[in-house]
């Protein structure tokens, strides 16, 4: 009985192109399969369960040694462990819960297992943290990899020159735009030879935009959130707080100016007015020749208006769109900060420097600013892209370098990506 199972777990095992050593010298030698050398430590698991193991306990042997040949030899996520915490697990500088807290590790967050200790912690290392925490909290091996398709992020990396993005899988689909080689998308799912990509998210609607790209071009890596420390916790913190901050003193700013305009605009008003009174009076004067002089004297000029240095302006936009990236993608939003889709987010950068523009990217295409050749963007401008159907459903800012900066999708956020990531349609400067 206990070679039965013996062989029926090997030839499992060997099915899935695992070559292992047979559990013991007597199994071997009632077996016409040959031992081969060891794979990952599991002759001492096989032995361990197998030899001098009583009939009775077989069936819990057995139990005991599906769950080693799971975790140790089918699972490349054997040493990773995935915190299954409520929020998050503290990370501590030594295994007791009285030790300094060294970084957090939220919900869905990875970290390599470095050593098993006794008392049920494990020394890890998450991103650049490094500490301890207790194993309770963690999902390791096949656990760990059942929580791939809910946690990590799967990314497809281009290897070839272009790269077809089809609508279908089959290389006689509808080609839905060419892609940069070295530019990265996210997968959202993987099939035998083809992979789905998200494009992005438009803003006529919530749904992804993809595409399907043929798995010989790409290579596609597994991403987890890593730990974060305390000291990035406050410098998370601190760039959310200065990102709010310049928004607040930009909208102020803005408010400054345009109350300055409105006086301006109010005394050039007041001025032209006295200007056309004087110039009645003297028009009804009897002394023509000195009216009219008088009137050419006493004209009073128009305010000159103030030159702008148009370069120094578009510069001031892009560093102000900066300064939210990694923030939140947020459909029908328009926050800097708390949400905004590609649209709202080039909206409220522009209306933030007295700029109004139509709020969907469509819109947008069609009456901000005015039209330039690809070939002559500069930093500020906008770059519109298309779906499936050819209509406009995205829009980012070029900041120079042949990159862009937009709301790009719910998964990434705001981000800053190469300018040709997709098919550019049309471009638009709004600041001449």
């Amino acid at each position: 009985m206990r070679k039965d199972r013996a062989l029926k777990a090997v030839i499992g095992l060997a099915s899935l192109g695992l070559i292992l050593v047979m559990p013991s010298e007597t199994a071997r030698a009632e077996s016409s399969i040959p031992a081969e050398q060891g794979v990952a430590g599991i002759t001492y698991s096989l032995d361990n369960y197998y030899v001098s193991v009583a009939d009775q306990e077989t069936e819990a042997a057995e139990e005991k040694l599906s769950t080693i040949l799971l975790t140790e030899i089918l699972s490349p996520y054997r040493n990773l462990g995935v915190s299954i915490a409520d929020s998050y697990v503290n990370i501590r500088k030594e295994p007791n819960t009285e030790s300094e807290i060294v970084g957090k590790l939220y919900r869905g967050c990875a970290a390599d297992i470095l050593e098993h200790l006794d008392g049920g912690w494990v020394k890890i290392k998450s991103g650049d943290v490094e500490g301890f925490i207790a194993s309770n909290y963690l999902a390791i091996g096949k656990a760990a990899e059942s929580m791939v398709d809910e946690y990590a992020t799967k990314y497809a990396t281009v290897d070839t020159t272009t790269l077809n993005v089809r609508e279908k899988q089959s290389t006689d689909s509808k080609i839905l735009t060419q892609i940069p080689i070295g530019e990265t998308y996210v997968v959202v799912k993987e099939y035998e030879k083809w992979a789905e990509i998200l494009l992005g998210n438009g803003d006529d609607s919530q749904s992804d935009f993809t595409g399907f790209v043929s798995k010989d071009h790409i290579h596609i890596d597994v991403e987890f959130k890593f730990a974060i420390s305390i000291a990035e916790e406050r410098a998370i913190k601190k760039a959310q707080e200065e990102a709010e901050r310049a928004e607040r003193e930009r909208k102020e700013k803005l408010a400054r100016e345009q109350e300055a305009k409105r006086k301006a605009e109010e005394a050039a008003k007041k001025a032209e007015e006295q200007r056309k009174v004087a110039e009645k009076q003297q028009n009804s004067s009897k002394n023509n020749s000195s009216s009219s002089s008088s009137s050419s004297s006493s004209t009073p000029s128009k305010p000159s208006k103030p030159s702008s240095n148009v370069g120094a302006l578009q510069q001031e936009i892009v560093s102000y769109a900066l300064k939210f990236v990694g923030n939140r993608y947020v459909w029908g939003g328009e926050s800097l900060t708390n949400g905004a889709d590609c649209s709202g987010f080039i909206w409220r950068i522009y209306k933030d420097f007295g700029y109004s523009l139509a709020r969907v990217s469509a819109d947008q295409a069609a009456s901000a600013g005015r039209k330039v050749s690809l070939s002559e963007r500069q930093p500020g401008d906008l770059l519109f892209y298309t779906n499936s159907s050819g209509r406009v459903n995205h829009v980012a800012m070029y900041i120079g370098n042949d990159r862009i900066v937009h709301a790009a999708n719910s998964r990434q956020g705001i981000i800053t990506s190469k300018y040709n990531y997709r098919d550019v349609y049309r471009v638009r400067r709004i600041v001449n």
